[in-house]
């Protein structure tokens, strides 16, 4: 400033005033003041500006603090930790840079741990109680073998998060969480043996927002939902596979201010769904009930839900029609209805619900055609319709649907020609369902679809005869189902090396020529099913072939195909094998040693071949067998050693020209359903043992599966392996399959067997089919045979049995077959709807046998020699019984009255003195009777 002032007084000095040193004094002591006030100023700010900088450097460097520190240390010496995910947790570095670990950069205190799916166990330390800044635990998705959980975390009052879920914690949820009044996110879910013994203590959680207890047994709170609509700030509320039961369908109104998620799935509600939803109208916006056993109509409360996104009612007993009102959720993304008992036709207005990605209708009985609305639904993802009964074409408006990545129309009656032209906007198609349809698919065979299929189910439908070509363009596909589609001649050269990377093929059931020598099967390949088809071969040819010796599959059905030749010793090679299933071919020679390598299997199926000889016993190192059918063969005895076979459930050695005897060690077969050893050459006896097979005389605890699942598929795919066996328990052979699993079933006919139908099978309760006919058995039929009270069909046809017809027979009220042709049975047949349902001809050949339906009559000799040893035991033990009350009522009586003279002095004396005054009466009465007779004599002799 002076200088500028210097030059510019230097340029006007000509013109300066007579008092300009005046001026010149007060300029220059301005000016020493604004410097003296610009370093007052500079000083303090650069003092600040250095303090600043100082505490950022001071901040930055702040580690953690040591009391947390050893709190942590502690807690880590009590974890196991597999996978090394503490080893950062050490001594001699800040906990605040440890993995898992967040502090506040300010104080250095622990305020959060994350250590979820950390592969963790053992103990849960008390020391993170010394962490009295935590307000976020995360320890979820680890394993703490089943230990409760720590009552200390109640005290941890700080905690504003807490995450135990899926960490196999259990026991009582202990009423001390609910002092965590700052607490807003509490998972507990998906730890199998959590319960309460109540949710009173839950008021505390005043700031909950999420509250996650999956899983959790809550039965026993039957206030579960006043109590949890009393959360002013509940958002978001996971009670599935809960035990619950009830969701109070009498409140009128439940006060849910907040919620927007509410999943309730898999609880036994077994009502309507109450009215009290439409009070959450202006928050839900995604609802699951999905499994919880509702029943009923759809109500109204649903379609108030104006703001809903996603709604979950599958697997439930809901009823009537889908109502047009479902349009009014114009915001809904996911819909599913899927499993119900619907009616009727699919409204118009579902395709209103333009935001809509997600529809399953399937597994109802919906009727009608597929409505054209549907085509408006351009967001669409994933369109499930199977497994109704819809009928007419596939609307044009569906083949519109760009989006579309999952398409399910199959199992129902839809007819019509599907073509090239339908699937020209379905680029991004992934998942393809039109199995069991009318449908016609008929595209050219140079036809390159734009699509990559990931899954494509097209069994039933009209593809052949020719080898569908276009799926050579297929490069991403999984699961190919094409059985039961009408292809025939030969398979194309190119097809086993594409078919290469697919998990699970099936083209059973079509006209397919092929030699077995030219498949391919690459790791990859977990299901083969040829079977019904015209493969031909030797079989050892196929399987020791170099190029598949690395193969992984589980199931390979070749049945009813034209190999032939021995079976291998290559069977090192194929040890992944669950199911084998080689029947009905010309396969010859014997069952080879090598063949227990194969230690996964649980059903093998050789049936009706030419095999012979012994079974060997490296078999018995398959354990695991469920299923054995080695019918009509030519095999020799039943080896001793199938005993050993605890897993077994189907038996069956019809038919293979078995001799000797029954091994009594069948009898430890516990878990068999299915013993058919009918048209062999057996003798001997029926053991009586087989009262042991506890599967035949007891209900099942658990439901027994047939089925194989493809691993790593989802079950809506509809990929599995269902097994089928021929048996013929009313005496023609029927195919049983998906109903396999409710057969059980003895079938010993047309053996050499002798002796007498043990007693002890009538302990089997469970049985529903008995066979012994045509064998050499005498004695009696078993009295207690009416308490097999499941018995469907009983036939002891072309034996030597005597005696009479058990009474009990007529409690068999499930009984469609009887016979007792051809035997010796005497008597009246016993009275009862059931047995007298029967023609004649099941009771032909019996000479001694008389009543309806055959035309003999029961004479008066017959009807009271018609006393069974039942009915005779039942006789003697009415009157056994008849004397046996009367003699302690007699003894009763006497005593009470002996008793009572014997200890009342008073009582005594007065009934002597009345037995004496009787006695008096009677001698007076006597003898005036007797003097009054005297003197008639006297006067008659006169």
């Amino acid at each position: 400033m002076a200088a500028s002032f210097a030059i510019h007084s230097r340029h006007t000095s000509a013109a300066l005033p007579s008092n300009f040193p005046c001026f010149v004094t007060m300029a220059a002591s301005f000016a020493t003041l604004l410097h003296v006030l610009f370093l007052v100023w500079l000083l303090p700010a650069t003092f600040s500006l250095s303090f600043f900088f100082f505490k950022a450097e001071s901040i930055s460097n702040v580690s953690c603090y040591e009391k947390d520190k050893q709190a942590l240390l502690t807690l880590k010496r009590g974890l196991t930790d597999h996978e090394h995910v503490l080893s950062s947790w050490s001594d001699h570095k800040d906990c605040c840079i440890w993995d898992g670990v967040l502090c506040d950069k300010k104080i250095g205190r622990v305020t959060e741990l994350n250590l979820n799916y950390s592969r963790l166990g053992g103990e849960i330390s008390g020391s993170l109680l010394q962490l009295e800044h935590l307000n976020y635990l995360d320890l979820s998705g680890n394993d703490f073998n089943c230990t409760p959980i720590p009552t200390f975390l109640g005290s941890m009052y700080n905690l504003t998060h807490l995450d135990l879920s899926s960490a196999n914690v259990c026991g009582l949820i202990p009423h001390q969480l609910g002092n965590l009044s700052s607490l807003r996110y509490l998972s507990l879910g998906n730890n199998s043996d959590l319960y309460v013994d109540n949710l009173r203590w839950m008021s505390g959680l005043s700031a909950i927002q999420h509250l996650d207890l999956n899983s959790a047994d809550l039965h026993i709170e039957v206030d579960w939902l006043q109590i949890m609509s009393k959360f002013p700030s509940l958002s978001e509320l996971y009670l599935r596979y809960c035990h619950l039961d009830s969701l109070n369908p009498s409140l009128g109104f439940v006060n849910f201010t907040s919620l927007r998620v509410l999943f309730l799935s898999g609880n036994h509600f077994n009502h309507e769904i109450p009215n009290w939803f439409s009070n959450l109208s202006t928050s839900l916006l995604r609802l699951d009930l999905y499994n919880s056993s509702l029943k009923g109509n759809i109500p109204p409360s649903i379609f108030n839900l104006e703001k809903l996104e996603y709604l979950e009612l599958g697997l439930n007993y809901l009823n009537g029609p889908i109502s047009s009102s479902f349009g009014l959720l114009s915001k809904l993304e996911f819909l599913s209805l899927y499993f119900n008992k619907l009616t009727e036709q699919i409204p118009e207005p579902l395709g209103q619900l333009k935001h809509l990605t997600f529809l399953d209708l399937g597994d109802n009985s919906l009727n009608g055609p597929i409505p054209s609305s549907v085509g408006n639904l351009s967001r669409m993802r994933s369109l499930y319709l199977d497994r109704n009964q819809l009928n007419g074409t596939i609307p044009k408006s569906l083949w519109l649907l760009s989006k579309l990545e999952s398409l399910y129309v199959g199992t129902n009656s839809l007819t019509g020609t599907v073509d090239e032209r339908h699937f020209q906007k379905l680029s991004k198609l992934k998942n393809l369902y039109m199995a069991e349809t009318h449908l016609f698919f008929n595209v050219n065979s140079n036809w390159v679809p734009p699509f990559q299929l990931y899954y494509a189910s097209m069994s039933s439908i009209n593809i052949g005869p020719n080898f569908p070509s276009w799926l050579q363009s297929q490069k991403s596909l999984s699961i190919l189902d094409m059985s039961m589609s009408g292809i025939s001649g030969k398979a194309p050269s190119w097809f086993w090396n594409w078919a290469s990377n697919i998990t699970y093929i099936n083209l059973s059931n079509n006209h397919i020529e092929c030699d077995v020598s030219d498949i391919f099967l690459s790791s990859t390949v977990k299901m083969l099913n040829i079977a019904n088809n015209s493969f031909y071969g030797t079989i050892s040819t196929f399987l020791c072939q170099k190029k598949i010796r690395k193969n992984k599959l589980e199931v390979l059905d070749a049945s009813n195909n034209l190999l032939s030749g021995e079976l291998s010793h290559c069977w090192k090679y194929w040890q992944s094998l669950i199911h084998l299933n080689l029947g009905s071919n010309n396969l010859v020679g014997r069952i080879p040693y090598s063949m227990g390598a194969l230690v996964n299997l649980q059903s093998l199926r050789l049936q009706n071949n030419s095999i012979y000889g012994d079974i060997p016993s490296s078999l018995k190192k398959c354990s695991n067998l469920r299923l054995i059918d080695m019918a009509d063969n030519h095999l020799s005895i039943i080896p001793l050693w199938i005993g050993e076979m605890t897993n077994l459930l189907v038996l069956c050695f019809r038919s293979s020209e078995f001799k000797g005897h029954i091994p009594q060690q069948i009898c430890q077969l516990s878990s068999l359903r299915i013993l058919d050893l009918a048209n062999n050459s057996l003798s001997g006896s029926i053991p009586n043992c087989l009262k042991n097979i506890s599967a035949m005389a007891l209900p099942d605890s658990y439901d027994i599966s047939y089925s194989y699942f493809v691993p790593s598929v989802g079950f809506d795919m509809y990929a599995f392996y269902v097994q089928n066996v021929q048996l013929g328990p009313k005496g023609n052979e029927m195919e049983y399959k998906e109903n396999l699993k409710l057969v059980r079933l003895i079938d010993l006919s047309s053996n050499n067997l002798s002796g007498s139908i043990p007693a002890e099978i009538s302990n089997l309760s469970e049985l529903r089919f008995l066979n012994l006919s045509r064998n050499h058995l005498m004695g009696k039929i078993p009295e207690k045979i009416g308490s097999m009270k499941e018995l469907e069909s009983v036939d002891l046809s072309r034996n030597h049995l005597s005696g009479e017809i058990p009474p009990s027979m007529s409690n068999l009220t499930f009984l469609s077959l009887l016979d007792l042709s051809y035997n010796n049975l005497s008597g009246r047949i016993p009275s009862s709807t059931q047995l007298q349902s029967f023609d004649a001809l099941r009771y032909i050949g019996n000479p001694q046998l008389c009543g309806d339906p055959l035309p003999k009559s029961c004479t008066i000799e017959e009807q009271s020699l018609n006393r069974s040893p039942t009915g005779s035991v039942e006789d003697d033990s009415k009157t056994s019984s008849f004397y046996i009350g009367m003699g302690v009522g007699f003894a009763t009586g006497f005593w009470a009255i002996c008793g009572a003279l014997f200890f009342n002095r008073t009582w005594r004396h007065a009934y002597f003195r009345f037995a004496d005054e009787i006695k008096d009466w009677i001698y007076v009465t006597t003898m005036i009777k007797m003097n009054l007779l005297e003197k008639l004599r006297v006067c008659l002799n006169k």
